[in-house]
């Protein structure tokens, strides 16, 4: 089901279920990179988006130079957590899209975890977006309080890569749960390199991103749901399963 309330720039489309989302993901991820070998990918972690990222990489697997020159930066960054944990963001990208896809360390730009200064990281990256960007494609998530990578629900937002305080529900998420230690902070792209980005692929799946997404649709534009930032946007792609757009 294709549904735009009140903007034509603003599309989601209702899949039956997550694996089929996934599919449509991947397909619509597939053709950006055929339209512009050289796109910059700005990837979200988690568990909403990994199937799509199996399924894009898999879609390359006999095209393996057609993507040879795909570049990659990491949307955000749990801080203070060993390297080597698997609870970080890089392990994540590693294990599911930069490995699948032989991503060289010249085609990527990430946060390391355990920088030593996080506000110093945090300005690399920004510089290196600067020279490198805009992103051509943002993948994200929904957080459930609305937050998109570490931009919180707050009466400001950043613009740029910065340090942030991670809410009761960034430190509650699954990611996380088994990891070495608790994170401590985030670093993130800022809610403005997201309205940057050429074009938004957000992602939403099961019962209980339901009242996170219902606020996207029919609430107001406010700091207070991050998420709502994207009506701003020229070009938004939200693809959502049955089970989050139940009711809606």
């Amino acid at each position: 089901m294709r549904y735009h309330p009140h903007n034509r720039h603003f599309l989601f489309f209702v899949q039956p279920d997550y694996e089929e989302m996934s599919r449509r993901a991947a397909r619509h991820l597939h053709a950006k990179v055929r339209e512009r070998p050289d796109l910059l990918l700005c990837a979200a972690t988690g568990g909403t988006p990994t199937r799509a990222y199996r399924l894009f990489a898999e879609s390359w697997e006999n095209h393996r130079r057609e993507v040879s020159r795909l570049r990659v930066v990491k949307l955000d960054e749990w801080g203070g957590l060993p390297p080597g944990d698997a609870g970080t963001c890089e392990a994540y990208l590693r294990e599911h899209l930069l490995g699948p896809l032989g991503v060289t360390p010249d085609r990527y730009l990430g946060f390391r975890p355990d920088a030593p200064d996080p506000a110093a990281e945090c300005d690399a990256v920004a510089s290196a977006l600067d020279e490198r960007g805009p992103v051509d494609v943002c993948v994200l998530g929904l957080g459930v309080n609305g937050h998109l990578g570490f931009n919180e629900p707050g009466p400001a937002l950043h613009p740029h890569a910065h340090v942030a305080a991670l809410s009761r529900e960034s430190l509650e998420h699954p990611m996380v749960r088994h990891a070495a230690g608790a994170p401590l902070f985030g670093m993130t792209l800022g809610i403005g390199d997201i309205l940057r980005a050429r074009s938004v692929l957000l992602l939403v799946n099961g019962a209980h991103k339901r009242e996170a997404l219902r606020r996207l649709i029919t609430g107001p534009v406010a700091t207070e749901f991050p998420a709502s930032l994207l009506w701003l946007h020229a070009d938004v792609t939200c693809l959502c399963d049955a089970d989050a757009a139940e009711g809606l």
